[in-house]
């Protein structure tokens, strides 16, 4: 398999100790960090109660035993903000969404609503992405299945796949499923595409030598320089970030990530990053979809 976007940097010497140096810095560093209720349970706009933490999936056996939302490692502030619709701000997207839902666009003169009435038709659509589509023979993401019908049904041009844009719907047909369990199959014809992905999760790249297992699963709950890692389940995608003020999809999230190893990343919408989200999103079975989230 190939290395990131070309071939695996060379690990210098140097570069591991400078980063061996960091962790060890910034995990001293953690006691006077703003801690998170890493036991507080989430309940959105006090009647919606939301699984942030549960078993680990028959799959994970080995590797974790108990599954936990990105919520969980959040501070009070930020925990908070997402318990409130009034004071997500992730929701402001939804709301853009639910206008582009019933825009004609395209040259079929229709729009979302169309073919799919109201948004609540998307009800546990969220929880099973991505997923085997029979018609396409391949596993698709949920950012694919949007595209399709924009090209397909809508003869719309297709979003960019990690733009504001899709972002949003991706939003809008979340909070249709929040509280729903995350459901992603991976057997059947979607497992060779599973296998992919997690090969890919436990491979090191890079400048540091790190893999996507080596914060997320090795290293959940410590801290690197300001950072609370997290298990980086992906069921509380799209996510509104705090750093950047704005909506983010799981792929923009990929590339990020690889880039702080060092590495040039896969490209959004990539066979192996659509491989990758299928398996990091079967890690968090079992927790519920939370869609928009709030995370630091």
């Amino acid at each position: 398999m190939r290395n990131f976007a070309t071939s695996r940097f060379a690990t210098s010497r140097f570069a591991k100790s400078q980063f061996a140096l960091a962790v060890a810095g910034a995990l001293s560093l953690a006691a006077g960090a703003a801690l998170a209720d890493e036991e507080a349970d989430l309940v959105i706009n006090g009647d919606l109660e939301i699984t942030v933490r549960t078993e680990a999936a028959a799959h994970l056996e080995g590797h974790l035993d108990t599954v936990y939302s990105g919520w969980v490692f959040r501070n009070d502030d930020t925990q908070a903000m997402q318990a409130d619709d009034f004071d997500n701000p992730g929701m402001i997207f939804v709301d853009q969404a639910m206008e582009t839902w019933n825009a004609v666009d395209g040259s079929e003169g229709k729009s979302c609503a169309s073919c799919h009435e109201g948004p609540e038709s998307m009800a546990g659509v969220r929880a099973t992405y991505p997923k085997w589509n029979e018609a396409a023979g391949e596993v698709r993401t949920l950012w694919q299945q949007v595209n399709s019908c924009r090209e397909e049904r809508m003869g719309a041009e297709p979003w960019k796949i990690t733009g504001g844009d899709m972002a949003a719907m991706e939003a809008l047909i979340s909070v249709q499923s929040r509280g729903l369990p995350m459901n992603v199959a991976i057997d059947g014809p979607a497992a060779e595409t599973w296998e992919k992905g997690k090969e890919i999760y436990y491979t090191r790249y890079g400048q540091l030598e790190l893999s996507c297992a080596n914060c997320h699963e090795d290293n959940y709950g410590n801290y690197i320089r300001a950072d609370h890692l997290s298990q980086g389940q992906t069921n509380g995608f799209p996510t509104y970030r705090l750093k950047n003020a704005k909506l983010n999809s799981v792929q923009a999230r990929f590339e990020g990530c690889i880039r702080d190893t060092r590495a040039e990343p896969f490209k959004p919408g990539s066979p192996e990053f659509v491989a990758l989200e299928l398996y990091v999103a079967s890690r968090g079975n079992g927790l519920s979809v939370e869609g928009p989230s709030v995370r630091n």
